[in-house]
């Protein structure tokens, strides 16, 4: 196989806190499929922590972790956003979004303080975080005539995949989200049943 198929996120949200001199960073950690999300989320954030002095984040997407945004929110430029995309980064994380809000307890942390509570604050929201691989999938619909439905679903079962928004009559048609890794091998049997066709949607 000449790509990577499969990426690291996490399954559910998780939180950690750091202190340091005072003030309190707490690091929350949730799984996002797009920027949308992450914004709904940070939205959320502020309102539940309105009297908190910074909301600084980093986030990353897409199953080839290409995606990427950072914020400090006010705190020097790179001692927060960037410490907090770098331990993203250092876990090998994607889709996930790294929120920590802190409230300043009076004292000036300095630039290396800043970093290593921002780092910190993040490694322990991500440490009560349950890891899980996911494969990169490609969506696929399927159209194929009434008399085909018995071989597109022994085909479908024998490659144990799932059927999405199913349509049937005299002209079916359904989808399918197939590994990278399988693609292949999967549109080949397919082409070789009659009146069958496999159309490509998107990567999932």
């Amino acid at each position: 196989m000449l790509f990577e198929d499969t990426y690291k996120t996490i399954a559910s949200v998780s939180e950690g806190i750091f202190r340091d001199k005072g003030s309190k960073f707490i690091g929350f950690a949730y799984p996002v499929k797009n920027e949308l999300e992450a914004r709904e989320i940070l939205k959320t954030l502020r309102s539940l922590h309105p009297k908190a002095n910074h909301h600084c984040w980093a986030l990353r997407l897409s199953p080839d972790r290409s995606i990427f945004k950072f914020n400090d929110d006010g705190e020097p430029s790179g001692t927060a956003g960037r410490p907090i995309l770098n331990t993203l980064l250092s876990n090998d994380l994607t889709n996930v979004l790294v929120v920590v809000v802190r409230y300043f307890g009076g004292t000036l942390l300095g630039v290396p303080g800043l970093i290593n509570a921002y780092k910190n604050a993040t490694t322990e929201a991500l440490k009560s975080a349950q890891t899980i691989e996911k494969t990169v999938n490609d969506r696929y619909r399927i159209n194929f005539s009434y008399d085909r439905m018995n071989d597109v679903m022994k085909l479908l079962k024998d490659e144990d995949l799932s059927v999405i928004n199913p349509a049937y009559s005299s002209e079916c048609s359904l989808e399918t989200e197939i590994r990278k890794s399988r693609i292949n091998s999967i549109l080949s049997r397919l082409e070789k049943l009659e009146d069958v066709k496999a159309q490509y949607l998107t990567t999932c």
